[in-house]
């Protein structure tokens, strides 16, 4: 443990003014409330095993990847029609 660093950080927080020392407290709290990436990487897992454990292991009927094209299609579709092209008719 580095007691040096650790003493020189206690003082240089002693020596903050009483805003400043709120404003650091503030950003303690909100860096201990931020997600835990692994936690949330456990929490994918286990809703990956009850999913596949629901289906019994059957795969999705179209797959996953068949409904992500048609979403990204269709946000194109909302683009072009905003900025008045249509670059399906442009390309047949």
């Amino acid at each position: 443990m580095n007691t040096k660093l650790v003493e020189s950080l206690v003082q240089i927080i002693e020596s903050l003014t009483p805003e400043e020392q709120t404003i650091l407290e503030e950003k303690l709290q909100a860096n201990k409330n931020k997600p835990n990436w692994q936690e949330n990487q456990q929490k994918l897992r286990e809703l990956q095993k009850k999913v596949f454990e629901r289906r019994k292991g059957k795969p999705f009927d179209p797959p996953l990847d068949y409904y992500i094209q048609e979403g990204r299609d269709e946000r194109d579709r909302q683009i072009d029609a905003v900025m008045g092209i249509d670059f399906h008719k442009e390309q047949q």
